[in-house]
């Protein structure tokens, strides 16, 4: 199920892209983990052609969501455990002690799996289907 907002457009570009002011959902609210006041400002698809200071539906794939969470909060948690079951592994098979490969491992994965947020990051932004898209204008 995807999730539907309402927010305001505050701008439009050329490029068929609108910020749009929307008050967090739910879920955001539970969270707590951003500072600051209750509202966000949302790069939209625009196709519809809104213009600035009309009330607008956006859409949000849950998929997306999910998939976007799961990278930023769970893939550097898998990495920092391969990469200290692989320092481990590294030093029982070279004579090492293991405490100190350990660290390095999980270290160097966690920054190859903090360079991937960033580039996940960077093709989502471009990405036609991760983006929330404006679905209906709600008023003039």
């Amino acid at each position: 199920m995807d999730k539907q907002q309402e927010g305001i457009v505050l701008e439009v570009t050329d490029n068929h892209m609108a910020k749009v002011k929307t008050s967090r959902h739910n879920d955001c609210e539970n969270c707590g983990a951003c500072p600051g006041n209750s509202a966000l400002i949302l790069d939209a698809r625009n196709d519809l052609g809104a213009k600035p200071g009309q009330r607008v539906a956006i859409e949000v794939r849950e998929v997306n969501m999910l998939k976007a969470a799961f990278i930023v909060y769970i893939l550097p948690l898998i990495a920092i455990f391969i990469g200290v079951v692989a320092g481990g592994n590294f030093a029982e098979n070279s004579g090492y002690q293991p405490l100190g490969l350990q660290i390095m491992g999980g270290t160097v994965a966690f920054i190859l799996s903090v360079v991937y947020i960033k580039f996940f990051d960077s093709a989502a932004r471009s990405d036609v289907k991760m983006q929330p898209t404006i679905i209906r204008i709600l008023s003039d």
